[in-house]
Protein backbone atom coordinates (compact mmCIF):
# COMPACT_ATOMS: atom_id res chain seq x y z
CA UNK A 1 0.00 0.00 0.00
CA UNK A 2 1.41 3.14 -1.41
CA UNK A 3 1.89 6.33 1.54
CA UNK A 4 0.19 9.43 1.40
CA UNK A 5 2.12 12.75 0.47
CA UNK A 6 4.24 14.43 3.02
CA UNK A 7 2.75 16.26 5.49
CA UNK A 8 3.90 19.36 3.60
CA UNK A 9 2.67 18.37 0.46
CA UNK A 10 -0.74 18.23 1.67
CA UNK A 11 -1.13 21.34 3.62
CA UNK A 12 0.25 23.48 0.63
CA UNK A 13 -2.17 21.89 -2.00
CA UNK A 14 -5.19 22.37 0.39
CA UNK A 15 -4.02 25.72 1.08
CA UNK A 16 -3.76 26.54 -3.03
CA UNK A 17 -6.37 24.80 -4.04
CA UNK A 18 -8.86 26.55 -1.32
CA UNK A 19 -7.41 30.18 -2.36
CA UNK A 20 -7.89 29.81 -5.77
CA UNK A 21 -11.36 28.04 -5.70
CA UNK A 22 -12.71 31.21 -3.33
CA UNK A 23 -11.49 33.56 -6.16
CA UNK A 24 -13.67 31.57 -8.78
CA UNK A 25 -11.29 29.81 -10.66
CA UNK A 26 -12.83 26.88 -12.39
CA UNK A 27 -12.50 23.69 -10.54
CA UNK A 28 -10.24 21.63 -13.39
CA UNK A 29 -8.60 24.76 -14.10
CA UNK A 30 -7.33 25.41 -10.39
CA UNK A 31 -6.02 21.50 -10.62
CA UNK A 32 -3.72 22.19 -13.44
CA UNK A 33 -2.69 25.10 -11.74
CA UNK A 34 -1.95 23.55 -8.69
CA UNK A 35 0.04 20.37 -10.92
CA UNK A 36 2.45 23.87 -12.12
CA UNK A 37 2.68 25.19 -8.54
CA UNK A 38 3.90 22.06 -6.18
CA UNK A 39 7.28 20.87 -6.21
CA UNK A 40 6.56 17.13 -5.41
CA UNK A 41 6.98 15.42 -8.45
CA UNK A 42 4.26 12.74 -7.36
CA UNK A 43 1.72 15.58 -6.29
CA UNK A 44 2.42 16.92 -9.46
CA UNK A 45 1.15 13.82 -11.24
CA UNK A 46 -1.53 13.78 -8.62
CA UNK A 47 -3.05 16.91 -9.76
CA UNK A 48 -3.03 16.32 -13.40
CA UNK A 49 -4.87 13.24 -13.16
CA UNK A 50 -6.93 14.78 -10.94
CA UNK A 51 -8.15 17.35 -13.38
CA UNK A 52 -7.97 14.40 -16.05
CA UNK A 53 -10.75 12.92 -14.40
CA UNK A 54 -12.35 16.02 -13.58
CA UNK A 55 -12.46 16.62 -17.67
CA UNK A 56 -13.85 13.02 -18.02
CA UNK A 57 -16.90 14.01 -15.76
CA UNK A 58 -15.98 12.42 -12.38
CA UNK A 59 -16.37 14.28 -9.10
CA UNK A 60 -13.57 15.56 -7.37
CA UNK A 61 -13.21 13.09 -4.69
CA UNK A 62 -13.56 10.43 -7.08
CA UNK A 63 -10.56 11.48 -9.12
CA UNK A 64 -8.62 11.70 -5.60
CA UNK A 65 -8.76 8.37 -4.62
CA UNK A 66 -7.87 7.45 -8.38
CA UNK A 67 -4.58 8.60 -7.40
CA UNK A 68 -3.16 5.76 -5.93
CA UNK A 69 -3.51 6.68 -2.22
CA UNK A 70 -1.71 9.93 -2.65
CA UNK A 71 -4.71 11.46 -0.36
CA UNK A 72 -5.39 10.45 3.16
CA UNK A 73 -8.82 8.76 3.36
CA UNK A 74 -10.12 11.87 5.48
CA UNK A 75 -8.94 13.93 2.97
CA UNK A 76 -11.30 12.30 0.57
CA UNK A 77 -14.31 11.73 2.92
CA UNK A 78 -14.29 15.63 3.84
CA UNK A 79 -13.91 16.77 0.15
CA UNK A 80 -17.06 14.07 -1.21
CA UNK A 81 -18.95 15.45 1.37
CA UNK A 82 -18.41 19.14 0.73
CA UNK A 83 -19.26 18.53 -3.11
CA UNK A 84 -23.03 18.13 -1.63
CA UNK A 85 -22.69 20.30 0.28
CA UNK A 86 -21.08 23.14 -1.52
CA UNK A 87 -18.60 24.05 0.90
CA UNK A 88 -15.55 23.04 -0.67
CA UNK A 89 -13.34 25.32 -0.38
CA UNK A 90 -13.63 25.93 3.42
CA UNK A 91 -13.27 22.41 3.71
CA UNK A 92 -10.06 22.46 2.13
CA UNK A 93 -8.88 25.46 4.23
CA UNK A 94 -9.56 23.59 7.22
CA UNK A 95 -7.72 20.67 6.00
CA UNK A 96 -4.81 23.11 5.58
CA UNK A 97 -5.05 24.03 9.08
CA UNK A 98 -4.87 20.66 9.91
CA UNK A 99 -2.09 19.49 8.09
CA UNK A 100 -0.11 22.69 9.13
CA UNK A 101 -0.82 21.91 12.92
CA UNK A 102 0.21 18.38 12.50
CA UNK A 103 3.58 19.30 10.61
CA UNK A 104 4.18 21.72 13.53
CA UNK A 105 3.37 18.75 15.95
CA UNK A 106 5.86 16.82 14.33
CA UNK A 107 8.60 19.35 13.90
CA UNK A 108 8.29 19.71 17.58
CA UNK A 109 8.49 16.04 18.57
CA UNK A 110 11.53 16.25 16.34
CA UNK A 111 13.10 18.28 17.96
CA UNK A 112 12.36 17.55 21.52
CA UNK A 113 13.53 14.20 20.92
CA UNK A 114 16.71 15.22 18.95
CA UNK A 115 19.12 15.83 22.29
CA UNK A 116 17.87 12.34 23.90
CA UNK A 117 18.71 10.80 20.53
CA UNK A 118 22.35 12.40 20.86
CA UNK A 119 23.02 11.43 24.21
CA UNK A 120 22.19 7.46 23.20
CA UNK A 121 24.29 7.58 20.00
CA UNK A 122 26.72 9.13 22.39
CA UNK A 123 26.19 6.76 24.66
CA UNK A 124 27.09 3.52 22.35
CA UNK A 125 29.98 5.33 20.90
CA UNK A 126 31.75 5.84 24.50
CA UNK A 127 30.99 2.32 25.57
CA UNK A 128 32.52 1.12 21.73
CA UNK A 129 35.72 3.22 22.73
CA UNK A 130 35.86 1.64 26.24
CA UNK A 131 35.65 -1.44 24.54
CA UNK A 132 39.04 -0.41 21.57
CA UNK A 133 40.85 0.73 24.91
CA UNK A 134 40.54 -2.35 27.10
CA UNK A 135 41.59 -4.48 24.05
CA UNK A 136 44.74 -1.98 24.26
CA UNK A 137 45.12 -2.49 27.55
CA UNK A 138 44.91 -6.34 27.55
CA UNK A 139 44.28 -8.40 30.34
CA UNK A 140 45.64 -9.72 33.64
CA UNK A 141 45.19 -13.21 35.13
CA UNK A 142 45.70 -11.74 38.66
CA UNK A 143 43.47 -9.07 38.32
CA UNK A 144 39.51 -8.42 37.51
CA UNK A 145 38.68 -9.80 33.72
CA UNK A 146 38.22 -6.05 32.43
CA UNK A 147 36.45 -8.32 29.40
CA UNK A 148 33.82 -9.75 30.97
CA UNK A 149 32.52 -5.57 32.26
CA UNK A 150 31.81 -5.20 28.39
CA UNK A 151 30.55 -8.52 27.20
CA UNK A 152 33.62 -10.15 26.66
CA UNK A 153 33.92 -7.61 23.88
CA UNK A 154 37.51 -5.95 23.41
CA UNK A 155 39.55 -4.56 20.84
CA UNK A 156 38.38 -2.98 17.39
CA UNK A 157 36.60 -6.47 16.62
CA UNK A 158 34.67 -6.03 19.87
CA UNK A 159 34.01 -2.69 19.27
CA UNK A 160 32.40 -3.66 15.45
CA UNK A 161 30.68 -6.46 17.03
CA UNK A 162 29.19 -4.03 19.50
CA UNK A 163 28.43 -1.56 17.12
CA UNK A 164 26.60 -3.55 14.64
CA UNK A 165 24.61 -5.23 17.20
CA UNK A 166 23.13 -1.61 18.80
CA UNK A 167 22.89 0.13 15.39
CA UNK A 168 21.78 -3.05 13.15
CA UNK A 169 19.52 -4.39 16.09
CA UNK A 170 18.00 -1.10 16.66
CA UNK A 171 17.40 -0.65 12.72
CA UNK A 172 15.75 -4.32 12.33
CA UNK A 173 13.53 -3.26 15.14
CA UNK A 174 12.29 -0.16 13.43
CA UNK A 175 11.86 -2.21 9.74
CA UNK A 176 10.00 -4.78 12.01
CA UNK A 177 8.20 -2.32 13.60
CA UNK A 178 6.56 -0.77 10.10
CA UNK A 179 6.21 -3.68 7.99
CA UNK A 180 3.89 -5.16 11.30
CA UNK A 181 1.59 -1.75 11.69
CA UNK A 182 1.43 -2.22 7.40
CA UNK A 183 0.75 -6.16 7.93
CA UNK A 184 -0.31 -7.34 11.13
CA UNK A 185 -2.04 -3.97 12.10
CA UNK A 186 -0.21 -3.80 15.12
CA UNK A 187 -1.04 -0.06 15.87
CA UNK A 188 -4.36 -1.58 17.12
CA UNK A 189 -2.51 -4.02 20.00
CA UNK A 190 0.34 -2.24 20.81
CA UNK A 191 -1.56 1.76 21.21
CA UNK A 192 -3.75 0.46 23.90
CA UNK A 193 -0.20 -0.77 25.96
CA UNK A 194 1.35 2.55 25.46
CA UNK A 195 -1.36 4.54 27.14
CA UNK A 196 -0.88 2.87 30.06
CA UNK A 197 2.11 3.77 29.71
CA UNK A 198 2.96 6.86 32.83
CA UNK A 199 3.45 10.46 31.13
CA UNK A 200 3.59 8.68 27.49
CA UNK A 201 0.02 7.61 27.78
CA UNK A 202 -0.95 11.02 28.84
CA UNK A 203 0.93 12.48 25.89
CA UNK A 204 -0.89 10.43 23.04
CA UNK A 205 -4.09 10.41 24.81
CA UNK A 206 -3.98 14.26 24.44
CA UNK A 207 -3.43 14.31 20.68
CA UNK A 208 -5.61 11.62 19.96
CA UNK A 209 -8.24 13.33 21.59
CA UNK A 210 -7.22 16.96 20.32
CA UNK A 211 -7.47 14.87 16.50
CA UNK A 212 -10.91 13.31 17.35
CA UNK A 213 -12.24 16.78 18.59
CA UNK A 214 -11.39 18.62 15.36
CA UNK A 215 -12.19 16.05 13.30
CA UNK A 216 -15.79 15.04 14.84
CA UNK A 217 -16.08 18.86 13.99
CA UNK A 218 -15.57 18.82 10.69
CA UNK A 219 -17.15 15.81 9.49
CA UNK A 220 -19.97 17.49 11.52
CA UNK A 221 -20.18 20.85 9.66
CA UNK A 222 -19.66 18.80 5.73
CA UNK A 223 -22.95 17.07 6.45
CA UNK A 224 -21.20 13.53 7.09
CA UNK A 225 -23.98 11.02 8.87
CA UNK A 226 -23.17 10.04 12.38
CA UNK A 227 -21.45 6.79 11.77
CA UNK A 228 -18.89 7.97 8.74
CA UNK A 229 -18.04 11.27 11.33
CA UNK A 230 -17.59 8.53 14.16
CA UNK A 231 -15.33 6.92 11.94
CA UNK A 232 -13.61 9.20 10.37
CA UNK A 233 -12.67 11.36 13.62
CA UNK A 234 -11.65 8.00 15.33
CA UNK A 235 -9.22 7.15 12.50
CA UNK A 236 -8.04 10.77 12.43
CA UNK A 237 -6.77 9.91 15.70
CA UNK A 238 -4.07 7.77 14.43
CA UNK A 239 -4.19 5.63 17.28
CA UNK A 240 -4.71 1.73 17.59
CA UNK A 241 -6.63 2.30 20.97
CA UNK A 242 -9.43 4.84 19.71
CA UNK A 243 -9.81 2.73 16.23
CA UNK A 244 -10.50 -0.20 18.15
CA UNK A 245 -13.54 1.64 19.88
CA UNK A 246 -15.25 2.68 17.21
CA UNK A 247 -17.83 -0.75 16.68
CA UNK A 248 -18.79 -0.28 20.00
CA UNK A 249 -18.93 3.60 20.40
CA UNK A 250 -21.41 3.86 16.92
CA UNK A 251 -23.18 0.88 18.52
CA UNK A 252 -23.95 2.63 21.67
CA UNK A 253 -25.03 5.64 19.31
CA UNK A 254 -27.33 3.81 17.33
CA UNK A 255 -29.07 2.87 20.54
CA UNK A 256 -30.08 5.38 21.45
CA UNK A 257 -27.54 6.54 24.45
CA UNK A 258 -26.22 10.23 24.72
CA UNK A 259 -23.21 11.06 22.50
CA UNK A 260 -21.37 11.53 26.52
CA UNK A 261 -22.22 8.25 28.12
CA UNK A 262 -20.85 6.43 24.59
CA UNK A 263 -17.67 7.85 24.27
CA UNK A 264 -17.39 7.63 28.01
CA UNK A 265 -18.15 4.02 28.46
CA UNK A 266 -15.10 3.45 25.84
CA UNK A 267 -12.67 4.13 28.90
CA UNK A 268 -10.49 6.84 26.59
CA UNK A 269 -11.21 10.01 27.50
CA UNK A 270 -10.74 12.20 30.81
CA UNK A 271 -13.37 12.88 33.38
CA UNK A 272 -13.37 16.86 32.38
CA UNK A 273 -13.69 16.00 28.98
CA UNK A 274 -16.94 13.97 29.61
CA UNK A 275 -18.47 16.73 31.63
CA UNK A 276 -17.69 19.67 29.25
CA UNK A 277 -19.33 17.27 26.55
CA UNK A 278 -22.34 16.83 28.61
CA UNK A 279 -22.31 20.35 29.05
CA UNK A 280 -22.56 20.85 25.38
CA UNK A 281 -25.51 18.45 24.56
CA UNK A 282 -27.84 19.81 26.53
CA UNK A 283 -27.54 23.08 23.73
CA UNK A 284 -26.90 21.33 20.85
CA UNK A 285 -23.21 22.84 20.53
CA UNK A 286 -20.76 19.59 21.03
CA UNK A 287 -19.11 20.12 17.32
CA UNK A 288 -18.33 23.57 18.46
CA UNK A 289 -17.70 22.86 21.55
CA UNK A 290 -15.13 19.88 20.45
CA UNK A 291 -13.57 22.03 18.02
CA UNK A 292 -12.62 24.91 20.86
CA UNK A 293 -11.35 22.16 23.28
CA UNK A 294 -9.25 20.95 20.72
CA UNK A 295 -6.28 23.28 21.14
CA UNK A 296 -6.35 22.77 24.90
CA UNK A 297 -5.57 19.55 24.50
CA UNK A 298 -3.01 20.16 21.99
CA UNK A 299 -1.06 22.14 24.57
CA UNK A 300 -1.80 19.71 27.23
CA UNK A 301 -0.12 17.13 24.75
CA UNK A 302 3.09 19.26 24.26
CA UNK A 303 3.63 19.64 27.81
CA UNK A 304 3.33 16.17 28.30
CA UNK A 305 5.56 16.13 25.13
CA UNK A 306 8.36 18.06 27.18
CA UNK A 307 8.12 16.00 30.54
CA UNK A 308 8.43 12.76 28.59
CA UNK A 309 12.09 14.34 26.42
CA UNK A 310 13.20 15.27 30.10
CA UNK A 311 12.55 12.27 31.82
CA UNK A 312 13.87 10.11 28.91
CA UNK A 313 16.96 12.33 28.76
CA UNK A 314 17.82 11.96 32.63
CA UNK A 315 17.32 8.18 32.18
CA UNK A 316 19.76 8.42 29.17
CA UNK A 317 22.27 10.22 30.75
CA UNK A 318 21.94 8.40 34.05
CA UNK A 319 22.72 5.06 32.87
CA UNK A 320 25.70 6.45 31.14
CA UNK A 321 26.80 7.73 34.18
CA UNK A 322 26.22 4.58 36.36
CA UNK A 323 28.26 2.63 33.42
CA UNK A 324 31.25 4.56 33.42
CA UNK A 325 31.11 5.10 37.32
CA UNK A 326 31.31 1.49 37.60
CA UNK A 327 33.50 0.83 35.05
CA UNK A 328 36.17 3.39 36.37
CA UNK A 329 35.42 1.51 39.76
CA UNK A 330 36.75 -1.64 38.20
CA UNK A 331 39.61 -0.62 36.40
CA UNK A 332 40.68 1.67 39.51
CA UNK A 333 40.98 -1.69 42.05
CA UNK A 334 42.32 -3.45 38.86
CA UNK A 335 44.76 -0.95 39.08
CA UNK A 336 44.97 -1.05 42.97
CA UNK A 337 45.47 -4.69 43.18
CA UNK A 338 48.06 -4.65 40.03
CA UNK A 339 49.92 -2.24 42.95
CA UNK A 340 49.44 -4.08 45.92
CA UNK A 341 51.05 -7.19 43.95
CA UNK A 342 53.77 -5.16 42.39
CA UNK A 343 54.36 -4.11 46.37
CA UNK A 344 54.46 -7.70 47.49
CA UNK A 345 56.98 -8.76 45.18
CA UNK A 346 59.62 -6.14 46.46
Amino acid sequence: MASTLPLKTLAQVCRSLSTMLESGIEVRQVFKLAAKKTGNGRCRDAMVGIAEQIDAGNEVSTAMRAQGGAFPELMTDMVEMSEQTGALPEVLTHLAQHYENNLQLRRQFTSSIAWPLFQLVAAVLIIALLIVVIGMIGGDDKGPNLKSLLFGLSGVGGAIIWLTCTFGGAFLAWISYEVSLRLFAAKQILDPIWLRVPVLGNCLQSFAIARFSWAYYLTQQTGMTIDRSLMASLKATNNGAFQNAAPELIGRIHEGEDFSTAIAATGLFPEDYLHMVSVAETSGTVPETLYRLSPQFEDQARRSLKSLTTMLSGGIWLMVATFIVFFIFRFFMWYVGMINDAVRGV
